[in-house]
């Protein structure tokens, strides 16, 4: 940007010092430069997206300027006669440029700027393949930035040959007029059927480059998401932090599918009325450059194009206020959408509870009230769209007639001719039309002003949980050379700041097996995730063997999706391990009945009893074989002679393998050499206190 803009601000001093010296150039060309030249310059830290599109208006300009400095040294083509571009158009693109880069200041603009900008940064390797051509392998900003570019250009050229198509229904109607069978004939068969066929041409292909940057861009910041989502342990700490995020899938799945869509809709959108307003304003401005106002001899230069800038703007602003409340609406409806289904699928997964704790009428009021504030909000919404709707409808209704009216004084005077009153007609519809983009897409943006806050109140969530122990303090995860895993002033926090476990010198020797003891609530669960480095609130050291792999079993495993021997493997791919391997660790976790069903497809969690999942979890941990495996109640659900069996198999296939386990039964006391009893404080605060090595029985 900084090239293009020496290079641009040269080009003003060579235009400027054509303005001195000769009379040709006027000064407004190379203002209009060097305002290019400034937008580039000061675009460095804006968004990477506004800067491309600052970029292309420059590229713009640059053409505008050129066509125009052709047609005032004479140069034009006579193809071009009559469609060589104002000196305004120019112009405004400089306007526009600076504009752009003014508006990136407002916050709003930044918080979309800050969605739009990994992927346009990103050097990551792409592929995309665009027919007809051979497949595309570039770093993904490349990849965004040339088919953003190709789909604006194109865009602008559209708008280019509906200029061109409003002097060709100038001339048509005036043979029209006139009864010039030839002239008609010659227009429409020549000038009309080519120049539409170049813009059915290029909005086809233009569809389809625009379809292939949407769903390139969606699959990168999907994967983008997931990744940032799935880093760490940032899914559990957001669900520590309870409501701060509701409904990450929805987020990831459906906001970032309709944010990539109408960003580009909306670019497209505002980049295309803005040209078309350039375009025909300087039409209707030529075409009532010394029109009087109706019933007066006062001219008005442009009085065309001020009573659609009026028309318009009054329009804008009355549909602005009244459907702002959309906005608000539109991100609630949302919410409650994502919560109803989100309910209704926590139904299917816990069906077998429900029905045995009878609980269908609490379901059932429940679900009633959340889908009642789907109601009530949908409601809201319709009554304000009545209102939108009986606005917007007589305002489209009353855009057919109005610039005929506002034409038709001027032809019934012989001002103008048939040809002239129909591109009137015409440029004044398509100025309205630009002014009132606003008003046609309002609701659009108001969905998408909801997506953009959803999205970004993911993304500070995610922030915010990565950040966990910023206020509260952080335990510290290290690594060091020795065998034994330390504790070293740890104190375990709740996210308020509040203590609950401090172990300032717990020492797990390797090798061993140890029972960690205690009543419920006296945080023993919570410590084990901050030995895995899932809770970070607090303060002090976990010191780790280093190259030690640690693994750690909860009461209700994850059972993901998909065939049995997924379910198996996870958190490996279920193509890691040998089916012999698989067989085996089943059938030493006494789930040898599962064996046959390795390749079935079906949700697991619903399937097995809890039992039988965290038999399935043991299988896990026999075909990983940590160094230390911490097991958080995870025999519970087992009746005793199992659960036994299960320790049994544990130190005999891993023998190697640190056993630290939590649990209630005094029977576990058996399976363990070392106990550990958390032990209340006179602060409230628990401690572990080592009892000793337990006796062999």
């Amino acid at each position: 940007m900084q090239r293009a803009s020496l290079v641009f601000a040269l080009a003003g001093v060579v235009l400027l010092l054509g303005a001195l010296f000769g009379e040709t150039i006027p000064y407004l060309l190379p203002i209009a430069t060097f305002g290019i030249a400034a937008a580039l310059r000061c675009s460095h830290d804006t968004a990477v997206y506004l800067r491309i599109l600052v970029g292309l208006i420059a590229f713009a300009h640059t053409l505008l300027g050129t066509l125009y400095l052709i047609e005032i040294y004479g140069y034009t083509p006579a193809a071009m006669d009559g469609f060589t571009p104002p000196l305004a158009m120019p112009v405004a693109a400089a306007i526009f440029a600076l504009a752009m880069l003014a508006v990136g200041r407002i916050p709003v603009i930044r918080s979309i700027a800050q969605l739009t900008d990994p992927f346009f940064v990103s050097r990551e390797m792409g592929v995309v393949k665009v027919w007809p051509f051979p497949e595309f392998r570039a770093q993904e900003r490349i990849i965004g930035t040339a088919l953003l570019s190709v789909v604006v250009i194109m865009q602008f050229a559209l708008v280019a040959i509906s200029v061109r198509l409003s002097y060709w229904n100038r001339d048509w109607f005036n043979a029209i007029q006139d009864r010039d069978a030839e002239e008609f004939w010659r227009l429409l068969l020549t000038v009309w059927v080519f120049w539409v066929t170049v813009a059915v041409t290029m909005a086809i292909y233009q569809y389809a480059l625009r379809m292939t940057l949407d769903i390139h861009w969606r699959t990168w910041l999907t994967q983008f998401y997931t990744r940032r989502w799935l880093s760490g342990a940032i899914p559990y700490r957001m669900q520590v932090f309870g409501a701060q995020t509701d409904n990450p899938d929805q987020r990831i799945q459906e906001d970032v599918n309709k944010f990539t869509t109408d960003t580009m809709m909306l670019t497209l959108g505002v980049l295309s009325q803005v040209s078309t307003l350039v375009s025909f304003s300087v039409i209707l401005w030529t075409i009532s450059s010394d029109f009087t106002f109706p019933g007066t001899e006062v001219v008005v230069p442009g009085l065309l194009f001020w009573i659609a800038l009026v028309y318009a703007v009054v329009a804008t602003y009355a549909t602005h206020l009244i459907g702002r409340p959309l906005i608000r609406l539109n991100f609630l409806q949302e919410r409650y959408e994502a919560d109803f289904r989100f309910s209704l699928a926590r139904l299917r997964e816990y069906g077998e509870q429900v029905a045995l704790l009878r609980g269908q009428g609490a379901e059932k009021e429940r679900l009633g009230t959340q889908f009642a504030r789907i109601v009530d909000n949908f409601f809201k919404r319709v009554s304000i769209n009545k209102r939108l709707i009986a606005f917007t409808s007589f305002y489209d209704y009353s855009n057919s007639v109005v610039p005929y009216i506002i034409a038709a004084p001027f032809y019934f005077a012989g001002t103008i001719q048939l040809g002239v009153m129909t591109q009137t007609a015409g440029a004044f519809s398509r100025v309205e039309s630009a002014l009132s983009f606003f008003i046609d897409a309002y609701q659009r943006l108001a969905s998408y002003k909801a997506v953009v806050d959803r999205l970004t109140s993911f993304e500070e969530s995610m922030q915010r949980a990565r950040e966990a122990g910023r206020d509260t303090g952080e335990i510290v995860i290290a690594e060091h050379d020795g065998d034994d895993l330390r504790l070293e002033d740890v104190v375990v926090r709740l996210p308020d700041g509040t203590p609950i476990v401090a172990a300032p010198d717990l020492v797990l020797r390797p090798g061993e097996s140890v029972l960690l003891a205690g009543m419920s609530g006296t945080g023993k669960s919570t410590l084990f995730r901050a030995i895995s480095g899932i809770w970070p609130f607090g303060e002090g050291m976990v010191h780790k063997p280093a190259g030690r792999t640690l693994m750690l079993l909860p009461q209700r495993p994850y059972i993901p999706v998909g065939t049995l021997r997924g379910a198996v493997a996870y958190p490996a791919l279920e193509n890691i391990y040998h089916d012999d391997a698989l067989r085996a660790a089943l059938e030493k976790a006494r789930l040898a009945h599962l064996v046959p069903l390795l390749d079935d497809d079906r949700a697991w969690a619903q399937t097995l009893s809890l039992g039988e999942q965290q038999r399935l979890a043991i299988a896990r941990a026999l075909l990983e074989a940590p160094d230390w495996l911490l097991v958080d109640e995870a025999t519970a659900a087992m009746d005793e002679p199992t659960e036994a069996a299960i320790y049994k198999v544990l130190r005999e296939e891993l023998p190697d393998t640190t056993l630290i386990s939590i649990g209630h039964r005094s029977t576990l006391i058996a399976f363990h050499e070392r106990r550990v009893d958390m032990a209340p404080g006179i602060d409230g605060v628990y401690r572990p206190v080592d009892t000793g090595t337990i006796p062999a029985q």
